[in-house]
């Protein structure tokens, strides 16, 4: 079984055997283009190529006989917007979730926030399809005019497969657009949008099954044309899966290039304030939580940004530039000297849910160094996501266990400070292919060769356990608070500091650009 996880800046597929084992592996990565402050986009076949060359690897190098291939199931990233023509062309690049050109549009949907929140589950932000869908309309209506459908990346990618349009339940929910309580589009929402349903996919269920594969696709990637695709689910839903934290009290949390703390329930709920998002999964899961926009590329940034001479090290030495980060993060004690940094360099959703929000360092003194900043970095994005994790425990009750995956799971220092900071037990499985695995076991359910998808349980492998340790617990219960206090002390100037910054908006579809 192949699953496959379309992500932000990179596609990965893994080749899994019946019992879970990881047997082969790929990734392709693209790039996020973002020329200025507010645009971040991808090119849709760049990522369609990157679908193909995956599958056809690890089929290669696995050695995979076409009759042994039980199912493709998909993963992907959530909230993008491709805007299509009649013959399926792209009218526009992916818009992916960090795009931010459309805030304005959210802003003037702020009357409307709750009630949206509470037929859809989808907190209002310029990442929603819904209010791209409105900023396209009105900011450039000579691609609007043309759009045949809106559609996400996945949808891109089955239509190029299968000439189909279809959507599952959690992608749909990501749009802004899915009624929670019907699983169909929702007719407010549509109209706040500005478009009628057949301007969007069929939806399916997460289980769907498409056979009949283009017969020039199925060759180059040396598969049987009728082996079963499976559309899948969002990789935030799959990565609770793949982790086996799919029951009461377990919560998931993700440090990927962005981030996620997310928990399955039985039925819709939703945040009277509307923190926290609620997004359809099957007939009677659900998934309640909070994205973060600011994991990972926090920490890519510090490395270009306060670490060029050590990323210059570890290049001539040929060692891990961020082994070498976290290293000098672990010579400073928990609390970094008290440098509070808020992580929110990309604007941020939860718990915010603010575009215009702002990074900050504080408390800088003179015997701060860079690996004050570097420790600082590492703790602020812990802290930025208990913050998120406060709200959904109200809504759920107490984390009875945290499962996490992510690019974060490398580093012995970071993991020690999500139990620290979160002051609870982590635990951590060994593989961190969490989103395909969880992607190839509902391929597996939709294809009745399991009875459920709690066979997940079997598959997860070893995991480790990290426990906080109480001196450092201390530590991080005295910050939390002034984190929090900053925080919400902050809010009021974050729409001033953004519009100082913001130059005159690119304009990438304008049509007083000269033809590329």
């Amino acid at each position: 079984m192949i699953g496959v996880d379309i992500g932000t800046t990179t596609t990965k597929s893994v080749l899994f055997t019946a019992d879970g084992k990881v047997k082969e592996s790929h990734h392709v990565g693209y790039p996020l283009h973002t020329p200025d402050a507010l645009t971040a986009e991808q090119k849709p076949d760049e990522i369609f190529a990157a679908v193909l060359s995956t599958i056809k690897k690890v089929v290669a190098k696995g050695k995979v006989n076409k009759e042994d291939l039980k199912v493709v199931s998909f993963s992907s990233a959530m909230h993008s917007l491709i805007a299509v023509d009649e013959s399926g062309e792209p009218l526009t690049n992916c818009i992916t979730w960090a795009d931010k050109r459309a805030a304005t549009y959210a802003d003037k949907l702020c009357n409307q926030r709750m009630e949206l929140y509470k037929r859809t589950g989808m907190p209002l932000h310029p990442m929603s399809p819904l209010v791209k869908i409105k900023w396209l309309k009105h900011e450039h209506p000579e691609i609007f005019e043309k759009t045949a459908k809106f559609i996400s990346i996945k949808e891109y990618i089955f239509h190029k497969l299968f000439d189909e349009y279809i959507v599952d339940y959690s992608i749909a929910s990501a749009t802004g657009m899915l009624n929670l309580e019907t699983k169909q589009w929702d007719e407010v929402a549509l109209t706040n949008a500005e478009i009628s349903p057949l301007q969007l996919s069929t939806i399916v269920p997460a289980t769907h099954v498409s056979k009949g594969i283009k017969s020039e696709l199925a060759h180059t990637l040396k598969i049987n044309e009728d082996t079963p695709f499976v559309i899948g689910a969002s990789d935030g839903v799959l990565s609770n899966l793949g982790l086996d934290a799919i029951d009461q009290g377990e919560i998931a949390i993700t440090i990927g290039t962005s981030g996620a703390v997310r928990a399955v329930t039985k039925e819709p709920v939703l945040d009277k304030e509307g923190r926290t998002f609620c997004y359809a999964f099957t007939d009677d899961l659900w998934v309640v939580g909070g994205p973060i926009n600011n994991g990972g590329m926090i920490l890519r940034w510090a490395k270009d940004e306060l670490a060029k001479s050590e990323a210059a090290v570890a290049e001539r030495l040929d060692v891990n530039v961020y082994d070498l980060l976290t290293k000098m993060a672990d010579t400073i004690p928990p609390g970094a000297g008290g440098l509070i940094f808020h992580p929110y360099l990309s604007g941020e959703r939860a718990p915010l849910w603010d575009a215009d929000a702002r990074g900050s360092f504080t408390g800088l003194s003179l015997h701060h160094g860079k690996e004050h900043m570097i420790r600082a970095v590492l703790e602020g994005i812990m802290y930025n996501l208990y913050t998120v994790l406060e709200p959904l425990e109200e809504l759920i009750g107490p984390a009875r266990e945290i499962k996490a995956s992510g690019g974060f799971a490398r580093s012995e220092v970071w993991k020690q400070m999500m139990a620290d900071i979160f002051n609870a037990e982590v635990r951590i499985p060994e593989s961190f292919e969490s989103s395909c695995l969880g992607a190839a076991v509902l391929g597996l359910y939709a294809i009745d060769e399991v009875e459920s998808v709690n066979v997940v349980e079997k598959m997860v492998g070893k995991t480790t356990h990290l426990k906080p340790i109480p001196e450092n617990v201390e530590v991080y219960k005295k910050i939390l608070p002034v984190y929090r206090d900053i925080m919400n002390s902050m809010k009021p100037h974050y729409a001033k500091l953004a519009e100082l910054q913001h130059g005159e908006e690119s304009n990438p579809y304008s049509k007083n650009k000269n033809d590329a």
